[in-house]
Protein backbone atom coordinates (compact mmCIF):
# COMPACT_ATOMS: atom_id res chain seq x y z
CA UNK A 1 0.00 0.00 0.00
CA UNK A 2 2.76 2.12 0.40
CA UNK A 3 3.63 2.25 -2.73
CA UNK A 4 -0.06 3.29 -3.81
CA UNK A 5 0.27 6.22 -1.43
CA UNK A 6 4.08 7.24 -2.74
CA UNK A 7 2.38 7.52 -6.19
CA UNK A 8 -0.75 9.63 -5.18
CA UNK A 9 1.70 11.65 -3.39
CA UNK A 10 3.87 12.86 -5.62
CA UNK A 11 1.65 13.43 -8.09
CA UNK A 12 -0.77 14.89 -6.31
CA UNK A 13 1.74 17.04 -4.59
CA UNK A 14 3.12 18.22 -8.17
CA UNK A 15 -0.74 19.16 -9.35
CA UNK A 16 -0.99 21.19 -6.40
CA UNK A 17 2.34 23.05 -6.71
CA UNK A 18 1.65 23.57 -10.43
CA UNK A 19 -2.26 24.42 -10.55
CA UNK A 20 -4.54 26.62 -9.05
CA UNK A 21 -7.49 25.44 -7.21
CA UNK A 22 -10.09 25.46 -9.62
CA UNK A 23 -7.73 24.07 -11.99
CA UNK A 24 -7.35 21.32 -9.76
CA UNK A 25 -11.07 20.73 -9.22
CA UNK A 26 -11.28 20.36 -12.98
CA UNK A 27 -8.14 17.93 -13.05
CA UNK A 28 -9.87 15.69 -10.36
CA UNK A 29 -12.77 15.54 -12.41
CA UNK A 30 -11.03 14.55 -15.38
CA UNK A 31 -9.05 11.84 -13.81
CA UNK A 32 -12.56 9.96 -12.59
CA UNK A 33 -14.17 10.21 -16.15
CA UNK A 34 -11.21 9.29 -17.96
CA UNK A 35 -10.76 6.26 -15.64
CA UNK A 36 -14.16 5.54 -16.32
CA UNK A 37 -14.02 5.99 -19.81
CA UNK A 38 -10.56 3.68 -20.20
CA UNK A 39 -11.77 1.04 -18.10
CA UNK A 40 -15.43 1.33 -19.84
CA UNK A 41 -14.93 1.39 -23.88
CA UNK A 42 -11.51 -0.18 -24.66
CA UNK A 43 -12.05 -3.66 -25.49
CA UNK A 44 -9.77 -6.07 -23.31
CA UNK A 45 -9.74 -10.24 -23.90
CA UNK A 46 -12.52 -12.41 -23.19
CA UNK A 47 -10.96 -14.05 -19.79
CA UNK A 48 -10.81 -14.02 -16.45
CA UNK A 49 -7.64 -13.94 -14.83
CA UNK A 50 -8.66 -15.95 -11.60
CA UNK A 51 -6.99 -19.54 -10.39
CA UNK A 52 -10.21 -20.86 -10.87
CA UNK A 53 -11.00 -19.69 -14.91
CA UNK A 54 -7.27 -20.72 -15.74
CA UNK A 55 -7.10 -23.83 -14.01
CA UNK A 56 -10.84 -24.39 -15.60
CA UNK A 57 -9.37 -23.32 -18.77
CA UNK A 58 -6.17 -25.07 -18.70
CA UNK A 59 -8.16 -28.45 -18.07
CA UNK A 60 -10.22 -27.82 -21.08
CA UNK A 61 -6.98 -27.51 -23.04
CA UNK A 62 -5.63 -30.81 -21.63
CA UNK A 63 -2.81 -29.12 -19.40
CA UNK A 64 -3.69 -30.59 -16.47
CA UNK A 65 -0.34 -29.65 -14.37
CA UNK A 66 -1.43 -26.38 -14.71
CA UNK A 67 -5.12 -27.07 -14.32
CA UNK A 68 -3.87 -28.74 -10.69
CA UNK A 69 -1.74 -25.88 -10.01
CA UNK A 70 -4.30 -23.40 -9.86
CA UNK A 71 -6.65 -25.27 -8.15
CA UNK A 72 -4.04 -26.85 -4.99
CA UNK A 73 -4.71 -23.50 -2.59
CA UNK A 74 -1.35 -24.38 -0.80
CA UNK A 75 0.43 -24.07 -4.19
CA UNK A 76 3.05 -20.99 -4.53
CA UNK A 77 1.86 -17.68 -6.39
CA UNK A 78 2.93 -18.31 -9.79
CA UNK A 79 4.09 -14.65 -10.02
CA UNK A 80 6.59 -14.66 -7.52
CA UNK A 81 8.69 -16.90 -9.79
CA UNK A 82 9.68 -14.98 -13.14
CA UNK A 83 8.74 -17.17 -16.13
CA UNK A 84 7.48 -20.07 -13.86
CA UNK A 85 6.18 -22.98 -15.87
CA UNK A 86 2.27 -22.08 -14.44
CA UNK A 87 2.90 -18.54 -15.50
CA UNK A 88 3.78 -19.53 -19.17
CA UNK A 89 0.87 -21.59 -19.16
CA UNK A 90 -1.48 -18.68 -18.35
CA UNK A 91 0.00 -16.44 -20.80
CA UNK A 92 -0.54 -18.95 -23.62
CA UNK A 93 -4.35 -19.34 -22.50
CA UNK A 94 -4.28 -15.31 -22.32
CA UNK A 95 -3.06 -14.37 -25.65
CA UNK A 96 -4.76 -17.36 -27.12
CA UNK A 97 -7.74 -15.51 -26.14
CA UNK A 98 -8.97 -13.48 -29.44
CA UNK A 99 -12.62 -12.48 -28.37
CA UNK A 100 -12.72 -8.61 -27.46
CA UNK A 101 -15.19 -7.56 -24.91
CA UNK A 102 -15.80 -4.13 -23.16
CA UNK A 103 -17.52 -2.61 -19.95
CA UNK A 104 -16.08 -5.62 -18.09
CA UNK A 105 -15.37 -4.83 -14.13
CA UNK A 106 -15.29 -8.10 -12.31
CA UNK A 107 -12.24 -10.05 -10.78
CA UNK A 108 -9.41 -10.69 -13.23
CA UNK A 109 -12.04 -9.37 -15.94
CA UNK A 110 -10.93 -5.77 -16.43
CA UNK A 111 -8.72 -3.68 -18.06
CA UNK A 112 -6.34 -2.57 -15.08
CA UNK A 113 -6.15 -6.55 -14.28
CA UNK A 114 -5.27 -7.29 -17.58
CA UNK A 115 -2.93 -4.25 -18.12
CA UNK A 116 -0.89 -5.45 -14.81
CA UNK A 117 -1.12 -9.13 -16.10
CA UNK A 118 0.63 -8.19 -19.15
CA UNK A 119 3.30 -5.18 -18.03
CA UNK A 120 3.41 -5.53 -13.66
CA UNK A 121 6.95 -6.70 -13.35
CA UNK A 122 7.28 -8.76 -10.31
CA UNK A 123 4.85 -10.41 -7.62
CA UNK A 124 1.35 -9.85 -8.21
CA UNK A 125 -0.84 -9.47 -4.54
CA UNK A 126 -3.33 -11.50 -6.31
CA UNK A 127 -1.42 -13.76 -8.90
CA UNK A 128 -2.44 -12.17 -11.44
CA UNK A 129 -3.11 -8.88 -10.63
CA UNK A 130 -2.53 -6.59 -8.06
CA UNK A 131 -4.53 -4.03 -5.88
CA UNK A 132 -2.15 -0.98 -6.15
CA UNK A 133 -1.57 -2.05 -9.82
CA UNK A 134 -1.07 0.49 -12.76
CA UNK A 135 -4.11 2.24 -14.12
CA UNK A 136 -5.68 2.35 -11.33
CA UNK A 137 -3.20 4.49 -9.49
CA UNK A 138 -5.42 7.30 -11.59
CA UNK A 139 -8.12 7.45 -9.94
CA UNK A 140 -5.85 7.14 -6.42
CA UNK A 141 -4.16 10.64 -7.23
CA UNK A 142 -7.91 12.24 -7.40
CA UNK A 143 -8.53 10.71 -4.08
CA UNK A 144 -5.28 12.56 -3.10
CA UNK A 145 -6.42 15.71 -4.77
CA UNK A 146 -9.95 15.27 -2.69
CA UNK A 147 -8.01 15.45 0.48
CA UNK A 148 -6.10 18.60 -0.57
CA UNK A 149 -9.45 20.59 -1.29
CA UNK A 150 -9.85 19.44 2.20
CA UNK A 151 -6.95 21.33 3.26
CA UNK A 152 -7.47 24.09 1.45
CA UNK A 153 -10.72 24.69 3.37
CA UNK A 154 -9.69 23.56 6.69
CA UNK A 155 -6.58 26.03 6.59
CA UNK A 156 -8.87 29.18 5.16
CA UNK A 157 -8.86 31.31 8.04
CA UNK A 158 -11.87 33.63 6.80
CA UNK A 159 -14.48 30.04 6.82
CA UNK A 160 -15.80 29.75 10.58
CA UNK A 161 -15.51 26.63 11.92
CA UNK A 162 -19.28 25.93 11.47
CA UNK A 163 -18.90 26.97 8.36
CA UNK A 164 -16.44 24.00 7.42
CA UNK A 165 -18.14 21.44 8.95
CA UNK A 166 -21.15 22.47 6.94
CA UNK A 167 -19.21 21.61 3.79
CA UNK A 168 -17.56 19.08 4.48
CA UNK A 169 -20.87 17.06 5.43
CA UNK A 170 -22.40 18.63 2.55
CA UNK A 171 -19.45 17.53 -0.01
CA UNK A 172 -19.60 14.56 1.86
CA UNK A 173 -23.51 13.41 1.46
CA UNK A 174 -23.00 14.44 -2.00
CA UNK A 175 -20.29 12.48 -2.88
CA UNK A 176 -21.80 9.68 -1.42
CA UNK A 177 -24.79 9.44 -3.00
CA UNK A 178 -23.12 10.12 -6.53
CA UNK A 179 -20.82 7.89 -6.31
CA UNK A 180 -23.81 5.32 -5.32
CA UNK A 181 -25.71 6.04 -8.17
CA UNK A 182 -22.72 5.68 -10.34
CA UNK A 183 -22.37 2.55 -9.01
CA UNK A 184 -25.36 1.39 -11.43
CA UNK A 185 -22.87 1.78 -14.44
CA UNK A 186 -19.29 1.44 -12.39
CA UNK A 187 -19.25 -0.37 -9.43
CA UNK A 188 -18.02 0.36 -6.43
CA UNK A 189 -14.57 -1.72 -6.25
CA UNK A 190 -12.17 -0.78 -3.86
CA UNK A 191 -9.51 -3.39 -5.43
CA UNK A 192 -9.26 -1.41 -9.06
CA UNK A 193 -10.25 1.81 -7.25
CA UNK A 194 -13.15 2.72 -9.25
CA UNK A 195 -13.94 6.15 -10.02
CA UNK A 196 -17.59 5.57 -8.17
CA UNK A 197 -15.47 3.86 -5.13
CA UNK A 198 -12.84 7.08 -4.89
CA UNK A 199 -16.65 9.21 -4.54
CA UNK A 200 -17.77 6.89 -2.12
CA UNK A 201 -14.72 6.33 0.44
CA UNK A 202 -14.73 10.46 -0.16
CA UNK A 203 -17.55 11.46 0.79
CA UNK A 204 -17.54 9.32 4.09
CA UNK A 205 -14.35 10.64 5.25
CA UNK A 206 -15.74 14.29 4.44
CA UNK A 207 -18.76 13.65 6.72
CA UNK A 208 -16.20 11.89 9.50
CA UNK A 209 -13.72 15.00 9.06
CA UNK A 210 -16.68 17.01 9.37
CA UNK A 211 -17.90 15.57 12.84
CA UNK A 212 -14.62 15.25 14.46
CA UNK A 213 -13.58 18.85 13.39
CA UNK A 214 -16.56 20.06 15.33
CA UNK A 215 -16.01 17.72 18.43
CA UNK A 216 -12.15 18.94 18.47
CA UNK A 217 -11.45 22.09 16.98
CA UNK A 218 -14.69 23.58 17.51
CA UNK A 219 -16.11 22.21 20.60
CA UNK A 220 -12.44 21.83 21.95
CA UNK A 221 -13.15 18.40 23.19
CA UNK A 222 -9.36 17.60 22.42
CA UNK A 223 -8.52 15.58 25.54
CA UNK A 224 -10.14 12.30 24.71
CA UNK A 225 -7.90 12.06 21.18
CA UNK A 226 -4.63 12.42 22.40
CA UNK A 227 -3.52 8.82 21.41
CA UNK A 228 -4.53 9.06 18.15
CA UNK A 229 -1.85 12.72 18.22
CA UNK A 230 0.83 10.36 18.99
CA UNK A 231 0.21 7.89 16.13
CA UNK A 232 -0.38 10.79 13.61
CA UNK A 233 2.75 12.42 14.32
CA UNK A 234 4.56 8.96 13.78
CA UNK A 235 2.19 7.24 11.44
CA UNK A 236 4.73 6.03 9.08
CA UNK A 237 7.06 4.89 11.96
CA UNK A 238 4.35 2.42 13.35
CA UNK A 239 3.62 0.89 10.14
CA UNK A 240 7.29 0.14 9.07
CA UNK A 241 7.88 -0.94 13.16
CA UNK A 242 4.73 -3.23 12.69
CA UNK A 243 6.49 -4.76 9.77
CA UNK A 244 9.68 -5.25 11.13
CA UNK A 245 8.47 -6.83 14.03
CA UNK A 246 6.03 -9.24 11.89
CA UNK A 247 2.98 -7.48 13.39
CA UNK A 248 2.09 -5.86 17.08
CA UNK A 249 -0.21 -8.57 17.21
CA UNK A 250 2.33 -11.36 16.59
CA UNK A 251 4.30 -9.90 19.55
CA UNK A 252 1.10 -9.45 21.68
CA UNK A 253 0.34 -12.98 21.01
CA UNK A 254 3.79 -13.82 23.16
CA UNK A 255 2.18 -12.19 26.04
CA UNK A 256 -1.24 -13.11 26.29
CA UNK A 257 -1.38 -15.69 23.76
CA UNK A 258 -0.51 -20.04 24.97
CA UNK A 259 -1.90 -20.74 28.33
CA UNK A 260 -3.75 -17.48 29.06
CA UNK A 261 -5.58 -17.33 25.39
CA UNK A 262 -6.42 -21.02 26.46
CA UNK A 263 -7.89 -20.29 29.55
CA UNK A 264 -9.96 -17.63 28.59
CA UNK A 265 -11.17 -19.34 25.41
CA UNK A 266 -12.32 -22.05 27.92
CA UNK A 267 -13.74 -20.60 30.61
CA UNK A 268 -15.00 -17.46 29.65
CA UNK A 269 -15.99 -17.62 26.38
CA UNK A 270 -14.00 -18.66 22.49
CA UNK A 271 -12.98 -15.67 20.74
CA UNK A 272 -11.77 -14.08 24.47
CA UNK A 273 -8.11 -14.89 23.83
CA UNK A 274 -8.05 -13.53 20.94
CA UNK A 275 -10.06 -9.92 21.82
CA UNK A 276 -7.07 -10.16 24.42
CA UNK A 277 -4.56 -10.62 22.43
CA UNK A 278 -5.81 -7.80 19.89
CA UNK A 279 -6.18 -5.38 23.47
CA UNK A 280 -2.56 -5.79 23.78
CA UNK A 281 -1.42 -5.08 20.98
CA UNK A 282 -3.14 -2.25 20.80
CA UNK A 283 -1.41 -0.69 24.23
CA UNK A 284 2.09 -1.66 22.59
CA UNK A 285 1.28 0.01 19.79
CA UNK A 286 0.06 3.09 21.89
CA UNK A 287 2.47 2.60 24.59
CA UNK A 288 5.46 3.17 21.72
CA UNK A 289 3.84 6.20 19.85
CA UNK A 290 3.57 7.60 23.19
CA UNK A 291 7.08 7.28 23.64
CA UNK A 292 8.40 8.47 21.20
CA UNK A 293 5.89 11.54 21.74
CA UNK A 294 7.34 12.16 24.99
CA UNK A 295 10.97 12.15 23.34
CA UNK A 296 9.71 14.45 20.66
CA UNK A 297 10.81 11.46 17.93
CA UNK A 298 9.15 12.25 14.55
CA UNK A 299 10.60 10.27 12.03
CA UNK A 300 9.00 11.78 8.29
CA UNK A 301 10.09 9.76 5.19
Amino acid sequence: MLNRIALAYFFGGLLFCVFKPKALVAICVGLLAGYWALMTFIPIRDIQLTKQNIAQLAAQSGDSATAEYFLNPAATNASTVKNSQPWASAQKLFYATTMRVTGKYGQGYNLSDHIDFQYLPGKKWDTFADPEGFLSTIPAVATCLLGIFAGFLIRNEIIPGRTKVAYLIAFGVAAAVLGWLWNFEFPVIKKIWTSSYVLVAGGYSAILLGIFYMIVDVWKYQAWCQPFVWIGMNSITIYLASNFIGGFGKLASRIAGGDVKGFLDTHLARGMGDLLVAFVGLAMVFWFVNYLYRKKIFLRL
